[in-house]
Formats: structure tokens, sequence, C-alpha cells
């Protein structure tokens, strides 16, 4: 169900508060209702990038969604007089700018051609102009170090023959053996002449530099068509390779490493001696903690399990031989520095959660940072320096009334303490009951953080209270935390939902005749499982969720994970089936609001399908709402409002 492209941890938040329960102070009058368009039009920032002097970053700011695109734009901010200024301006994207070694230009994907290329920009002054051409998208890309060359990573061009098929409609096409995967690709800058270096029956996800400009490393598998944890890292040289009808003469490609279960996040260390990578603990079920691979050993070392053991999201190496990673932790994100001898300190951001991050030579770190009701905005720190926000880009979100979160600690059903967060409405008496929805995070490997978040703000602004609790099997809490839920959803997790709403409840604040559950992804799950067990909830909203978890191992991407869960279908049924809501949906009373869309390959429109069925057949109060060409996450404008308006809607009509 789980793509690790993409992390799933969906985000929202950051002060801890106390146990008890204060009262909420009432916003100022002069604050605006928060209202769905508001939270769409906000600006995303990522992929920071120092110039090698540190003088300059790079980054992509995305902007408010238009139409069917949520257009990307490159930005540079000059640190010394804190100025701001726009780099492209096209109508596509651009994304993931690299600077050039000698600082002189920089390096960008764009797709502003139809197909994903390389684009170079001159610092100096004019237009980018494209690198690559050819019709297919590339995926990722790296410098040399010598800047002379440019690895990168996208399939073969479609031939002519391929391309006439599909213009005559002569374009059936078999599963697997027509599939064309990434390959590696070295491209001279200076006269654009480019060759393949791995073989076309390779699958290459990820590549890093040596510093000597001679080989690479490569997170590869020579068996794409494998439903299960395939890839290795493997040492390619850049020299003296051959290639005859597409296949590369065996000496340039070496195994280093088969790390079980999935990884990601390459690197080569600056001496050139270590390979890094984020890799899972044992098997799975996700990525988890920092590998650290000597390039003349058979084994890795995990750096972080012991001391840290928290989800690492991404990290960077100093020129010595230092790494700053970056991590959850709980409700909140940290920056954690690791010395050459393995030594660790956190790095305080107080206030703000640290995301997409970029360090540079003189140990500046410059980092995205946001809130549970501030927006994303750059910040740049210094050794002993506390961090600064240096950017605007989202000043007009001040306007609207947003609510902190409160954060507490309950005891689960078995004594298994929960993280949660509530938002209670501004000017709550304390006294009186409030009607309560639970929100379930996706993945399950995912949780609840320190960013807006756009359900739980705009129920709060309409008199709800809303509670977020992490469940067994969130990250932020550990490896063992994590894999508690492992072939028992809808078991503990479930129970640990229930308990925190029997506390809250307890407590005054909770109303137990006025409850609802919604979430996305895993949390759709989630609500779909608790209508088929329990009749307490008065209306649930299930997002992309999982009905039928048989047929969704059958039909979703990188079924692996849930493989990790529960082994397969065909060997062990009865795990998938009892966690089915399916299987118990004669159970269901709650009316149910599903929300799919129809190009979803993470969780396909068929288990939505199947639930809105089911709830007809037994008479179930239902909707199933289906949008138009989006994924797993919505992109469209017109989708991102429309959604947002048929939750508040339905929520209001069975819980008012």
């Amino acid at each position: 169900m789980r793509s690790f492209a993409l992390r799933a941890a969906i985000v929202f938040l950051f002060a801890f508060s106390s146990v008890n329960f204060a009262q909420q102070e009432a916003a100022p009058p002069s604050h605006r209702l928060l209202t769905p368009e508001a939270l769409i039009s906000l600006q995303r920032l990522s992929d920071l990038e120092f110039a090698p002097d540190g003088s300059r970053i790079a980054f992509v700011v995305s902007e408010p969604p238009k139409a069917e695109q949520r257009p990307a734009h490159l930005w540079l901010f000059e640190i010394s007089s804190g100025s701001f200024r726009q780099l492209t301006y096209s109508e596509k994207s651009e994304s993931s700018p690299k600077w050039s070694p000698d600082g002189k230009s920089l390096a960008f994907l764009s797709n502003r051609d139809a197909n994903q290329q390389i684009y170079l920009l001159s610092m100096n002054g004019g237009e980018s102009a494209p690198l690559t051409k050819g019709k297919r998208n590339i995926s990722r890309f790296a410098w040399s170090h010598d800047g002379k060359q440019i690895a990168f990573l996208a399939p073969d061009a479609k031939t002519e023959a391929e391309e006439k098929k599909e213009k005559d409609k002569d374009d059936a096409r078999v599963v697997d053996k027509d599939d064309k995967h990434a390959r590696l690709w070295l491209i001279s800058v200076a006269d654009k002449s480019e060759r393949a270096v791995t073989p076309a029956n390779f699958a290459v996800s990820d590549l890093a530099w040596f510093p000597d400009g001679k080989s690479l490393a490569i997170i590869a598998t020579d068996h794409p068509e494998s439903d299960r944890d395939t890839e290795r890292i493997f040492l390619v040289s850049t020299s003296g390779v051959e290639e005859i009808g597409g296949n590369v003469a065996p000496a340039a490609m070496k195994q280093l490493l088969a790390p079980r279960g999935p990884f990601g996040e390459l690197a080569v260390a600056p001496s050139g001696r270590t390979i890094s990578f984020v890799g899972s603990r044992e098997d799975g079920p996700a990525p988890h903690d920092l590998w650290l691979l000597p390039v003349s050993m058979l084994a890795a070392k995990n750096l972080t399990s012991a001391g840290l053991d928290r989800t690492i999201f991404g990290y960077r190496w100093n020129k010595d031989g230092s790494l700053i990673l970056l991590a959850a932790d709980g409700f909140t994100r940290k920056l954690v520095r690791y010395n050459s001898m393995g030594a660790r300190e956190d790095i305080a951001t107080p206030g703000t959660m640290p995301s997409s991050f970029a360090v540079a030579d003189n140990g500046a770190i410059a980092f995205v940072g946001e809130s549970s009701i501030e927006p994303q905005e750059v910040w740049i720190t210094s050794t002993g320096q506390q961090p600064k926000k240096s950017s605007s880009f989202n000043n007009s979100f001040g306007a609207f009334n947003t609510i902190k979160p409160e954060i507490y600690k309950y005891k689960s059903f078995d004594g298994l303490e929960i993280e949660a967060a509530l938002l209670k409405p501004s000017g709550y008496d304390g006294k009186s009951r409030l009607p309560l929805i639970a929100l379930i995070h996706g993945g399950p490997t995912g949780a609840w953080e320190s960013s807006i978040e756009s359900w739980g703000q705009l129920l709060v602004a309409r008199g709800y209270a809303v509670f977020y609790p992490n469940i067994r099997g969130s990250i932020g809490y550990g490896e063992k935390f994590l894999e508690s839920n492992r072939a028992d959803w809808g078991g503990g997790d479930f129970k640990d939902v229930t308990a925190g709403i029997d506390d809250l409840a307890a407590k005054g604040i909770a109303d137990p005749n006025r409850l609802g559950i919604g979430g996305w992804s895993y949390g759709g799950y989630m609500s779909e499982w608790a209508i088929t067990q329990t009749s307490r909830f008065k209306a649930a909203v299930s997002g992309a969720g999982m009905a039928n978890l048989v047929s969704e191992y059958g039909t979703e991407q990188h079924p692996s994970y849930d493989e990790w869960f529960w082994s397969v279908p065909y060997e062990r049924p009865e795990g998938f089936l009892n966690s089915s809501p399916f299987v118990h949906v004669r159970n269901a009373k709650t009316p149910t609001l599903i929300l799919q869309g129809d190009a979803d390959i993470v969780d396909p429109l068929g288990q939505s399908q199947e639930l809105y069925r089911g709830l007809k057949r037994y008479g179930v109060s239902t909707e199933l709402v289906i949008y138009p060409r989006e994924p797993h996450g919505f992109h469209e404008e017109k989708h991102l409002v429309d959604r947002l308006n048929r939750i508040l809607a339905w929520y209001d009509k069975y819980m008012k």
C-alpha cells in the first residue's frame, strides 16, 4: 500500500503541553474564518541547496494549484542581503536544483518540454537551456566533482517504431516484459554527448558520485519485475565502459551489499571511503536507520539504531566527515549532528519543525521550518546561534484563525503509552462536551507531526474537537513501537483509538453521542474498520482506504510492504481476510463518505468500490466520490477544494 519514494508521514505539530487540558484563548476578532481556499493556497518550500561558497541558497517554491497542476519554480536566497528572487518562470515546473562545483551554474529538472529534462542556468545571466533531450523522463541526476559530467537516471527513449504503434493505437503491452526501466547515463556538459552505463535489464533508483569522478555507487536491481525487495548497492566504473547491443561489460558493475528490506537515500562520504544509506533495521517495513558501509568491507554498520532509534528522513555529509540528520521525534522532527567519531549532538530548532535542509561548508544550516499554526518558511542557523526565520512566502496566512493543538499522553488498553494531540474550538469554556472527530494518519508507518493539518483546522473552526493519536505502528517512537502492529491491523491500533476517545469522554471533553472518524490511506482503512466494528460513530470519512486486503495486495503498487505485515495471501490468506473491513461490512451502520482518485495506484479505486457496494447492500447511508486523474495525493485545484467542502458537509450533516 505504501510507496517508499514518498514518506508517508502525514504531518502536523510541535509544542508540548501538559496532560491537563487548559482553556484555549479566543482568536483576535480581526482573524478570519479559515477556508479550504486559504489552505490550498499555501506555498510549499523544498529542495534547499547551498552554493559551494555558502553565500546563496537555491530552493523550490510550489505555488498554489492552478487548474490541473501545481507549478513549482526555482528561487534564490542571497544570505548577506537577506533578499529573495525568483529564477524560473516557465508555465510548467522546475525541481531538484544542484549547483555546479564551481558555483557558476545551476542544473535542475523541468517538464517544460513534453518530458522532464535537465536544464542549465548560468548565474551570470541569460535564459536556462536544456542539457538533455529525448522522449523520456529523467528522475535523478548528480554533478561529477570536477563539473565536467552529469550522471542521471532515465529509461531508453521510445523508438520510432514504438511511437508509430502508439499513434496507430496498435499499443498492446506485455506487463513487465515491455516495461522500460531507469538506467544510469553519463552526459558531457561541454558537448552534450551521452552514453548508457548500466544494462537495459537493470532498474536503477539512486546514484552518488565518488570524489575521484571515476566511479559511482548506485541502487539497482536486475529483477525489476519482482514484487519483492531485490535492490542492491553496486559500484559502477565510468571508464572503459563498452556497450554492445544495450549490454554493458560485467566488469563495469560490482555488487557491494544486498541490504534486507527497503532502503534508499544513497550518498558517498567526502573521503570516498564510506557509502551511506537509510535502511531497515532488519527487513522492513520501512527504511528507519542510517547505515554506513566502508567500501573495503562486506558489511554495513548501523549508526543510529542504539543511540537515536528514530526514523531518518534525510541526511547530509560535511567535509570533515561529520553528518547532519533529520529524524522523526514524536510529534516533531529534529536535526541531529554526528561527528566523525560517531558522537551525537541534537541541534535545537525551538518553535519550529525542520523538514528539507541543506548544510554549508562553513557549518551553516538552512532548513524549511513550520509548525501546527505557522506555514513553511526558510530558516537559517549557524554554529552557536539560534535559528532565524528569513522568508515570508506565506505571511498572508496570518490573517486566518488557526488553533494550536495540545500534546498529551494516555494509556491504551494494555498499558502502552500513546501520544496524541487535541484541537479544541476557540473560546471553549472547558465545561461543555464537544462533538469529537478522530483523525487517523496514513502509513501505517506514518505519524501526525507539526504542520498545518487541513481537515482538523477546518473542523475545529466550526466547533468540533479533533483528536490525533499516534497509535502503535507510528514512526517517531522507535523501531519496536513501529513494528508493534505487525499482522494486527485493526487490532491493537484500533484499540488505541477507542481508548483515546474513551479517555476524552471520561475527562468530560468528548460527547460520546457525537463521535466521528476519518482519515486517508491507512487512515481511510482505519475508518472503514471502525464502522464495521462499532456503531458508536455517527459519521465517517474514508479517503483512498482499503476494504479488502487480499485484492489490495493483488492490485497495489509495492506489495512487498504489505507482505512484511501479513506474508502473502496465496499462502496465508487468514490474516488478510480477518483484518479486511469488507468481511465485516454487514455490521456497518455509520453514514460513510468515500473519497477516491481514479488514478491511484497506491490504494486503487477498486478498494473504495468494494466498500461502497457493501454499504449499499446493507442500506447504510453512503456516497462514493471519484476524482478523475487524481493519484494517491490530489493536486488539482477544484478537486482539492471540493474534497474539503464535502468532508465538512458530511460531518455537519450527521453530527450537528
